[in-house]
């Protein structure tokens, strides 16, 4: 959008975003090199901008605004969640150095927060999302996340529904076949979404699905999770079925096709796009 505005070539954002010395803690440590280096911290929001501006300085007024938006409360509250993990991952039999090797820090924290913001339909539901991304990284059971959006954000284009051979693909964001947290962030999360990362519900759910409502259902075991799917099978079944009885009236059958992995997120989809 940037450069369709005149603002800067595309060319000269990604080759700033990857080599650029930016001065800003938050960055310390992330390596040079990779034009998708600074993904989750070009903080969302509304900017004005000079036509054929610097690079640095396009880039600069996004992380400004994250370092703003990130008070000292936010950044003090990593350690609350990891005072969390630590109590669950006790409870669930981890070994001390599993938990150690386990604790996150503010970059983990905005690689969370962008996985709710991209499974997220509504943001009411943002802190419950937040609590079944954390329960699975307590697990033993469900160690994998096994979030759709990671999978799309490894593949060179976007599809509407993933084959079993994408969600095999090779890569660090593959949290199918990765274990944990994928290899950084995947999308440059809101305020709402960074503290549900910081302030998660209390639940006891492992799995959750976007019903034809548009509404995520939150399941504490894989029988539940399956029961719901069921359900929704049955609805797009009665949809479809309708919506061919309508046709010769002229009005379209809704063919409400979801299909959720074993996480719960959607082949095709969420409410927010993802």
């Amino acid at each position: 959008l940037l450069a369709e505005q005149g603002v800067c070539s595309t060319d000269k954002l990604e080759a700033a975003a990857a080599d650029y010395e930016f001065d800003y803690a938050f960055l310390q440590g992330l390596p040079y090199g990779d034009k998708n280096r600074l993904e989750g911290y070009l903080f969302p929001d509304t900017y004005q901008f000079f036509v054929g501006d610097d690079p640095e300085n396009v880039i600069d007024k996004f992380l400004t605004n994250f370092d703003r938006k990130l008070t000292e409360e936010l950044r003090s509250a990593v350690a609350g969640v990891n005072e969390m993990l630590t109590e669950k991952m006790t409870e669930n039999g981890f070994t001390e150095q599993e938990i150690a090797n386990s604790m996150l820090d503010l970059h983990d924290i905005i690689t969370v927060a962008s996985l709710i913001e991209k499974e997220t339909a509504k943001t009411s539901e943002s802190a419950t999302i937040a609590s079944v991304i954390y329960n699975r990284l307590c697990s033993k059971l469900y160690p994998c996340l096994q979030i759709d959006a990671t999978i799309q954000y490894a593949l060179d284009e976007r599809k509407e529904v993933l084959s079993n051979a994408d969600k095999a693909i090779i890569s660090p964001y593959n949290t199918y076949t990765n274990a944990g947290l994928p290899a950084g962030p995947i999308a440059n999360p809101g305020i709402n979404s960074i503290r549900a990362a910081l302030y998660p519900a209390e639940t006891d759910y492992y799995f959750y699905a976007l019903g034809n409502d548009g509404v995520h259902k939150f399941s504490k075991t894989y029988y539940e999770h399956q029961d719901f799917l069921a359900s929704l099978a049955g609805e797009t079944a009665d949809e479809e079925i309708g919506g061919d009885a309508q046709q010769d009236t002229g009005a379209e059958g809704n063919d409400a096709d979801a299909q959720p992995d074993a996480a719960g997120t959607e082949d095709g989809g969420n409410g927010n796009g993802t």
